[in-house]
């Protein structure tokens, strides 16, 4: 009996002590991707304050979609132009060009390069969050075709999604991956076509071993109390991106679920 209690209070021990170094992120760094609804200080900026991690290295750009178009330069290659998140109406082909650029593909290949000049550490935890400008999303089926990233088809949001994934796994192995899904917006016909996405993505994210957070059905946002016409709402300053209260519940959400899953 009392081998018993003793080995009780021993793996209790152990599990507290565990749990206790799980959640201490101030010994950790951040990464993200993603687009307009991601890039500067929005959800992640609460989420690396909530949780305290050492370090915030985003590379997300609005407009930004996870397929690449079919000029699509690497970064750091020769003659690359840059990246743009501009969306107006242009006939400027170095504009274009760069529109064409902002993609996750290129963000990740500056992320890994920002990290290899030393201008931020490695990430013990890094976030996608991507496909609400995507429109060509091909199948998971296609794109988890083959081990190597080399045959895979990065025009679609699913090959886009697979590349940008797998290379930060092949690259960080440590460090643990989370996927966020779109939110909802307040237009009926666009949260319609982001449940496809997220199919795919969850798909993706089985096959690749990674951690799927559902911010669609469990972020807070939902389109019953959003504007269908592109107006203020509850959470959504336009219809589709978050004002500073849709934020913050944005990575009060994305906080918690890295703090329970993070392991």
């Amino acid at each position: 009996m009392k081998k018993a209690l003793f080995t009780i209070l021993a793996v209790a021990s152990t599990l507290l002590a565990f749990s206790q170094t799980a959640t201490d992120f101030s010994k950790l760094n951040f990464g993200c991707d993603g687009n307009s609804i991601t890039a500067g200080n929005q959800w992640s900026k609460t989420v690396v304050d909530l949780l305290g991690f050492a370090t915030h290295h985003n590379v997300a750009v609005g407009s930004s979609t996870w397929a690449c178009y079919s000029d699509t330069q690497d970064y750091g290659s020769e003659g690359f132009m840059g990246i743009s998140g501009g969306w107006q109406p242009t006939e400027d082909k170095e504009e274009i060009q760069k529109r064409h650029n902002n993609v996750s593909k290129v963000h990740i290949q500056q992320f890994i390069k920002e990290v290899e000049n030393g201008d931020y550490p490695a990430p013990d935890v890094f976030v996608f969050s991507m496909g609400t400008n995507d429109r060509i999303l091909g199948s998971a089926k296609d794109a988890l075709t083959g081990e190597s990233l080399d045959s895979v088809d990065v025009t679609t949001m699913a090959g886009g999604a697979r590349w940008s994934i797998q290379t930060i796994k092949e690259n960080y192995p440590e460090c643990v991956i989370f996927v966020c899904t779109p939110i909802q917006t307040g237009n009926e016909e666009h949260n319609k076509l982001n449940l496809e996405k997220i199919d795919i993505l969850r798909e993706l994210c089985q096959a690749l071993s990674v951690q799927l957070i559902d911010c669609y059905s469990n972020s807070g946002i939902t389109e019953k109390f959003e504007s269908p016409t592109g107006g203020s709402g509850r959470y959504l300053k336009d219809g589709l991106h978050p004002d500073v209260a849709g934020q913050k519940l944005m990575g009060r959400y994305i906080a918690k679920e890295i703090r329970n899953n993070y392991y």
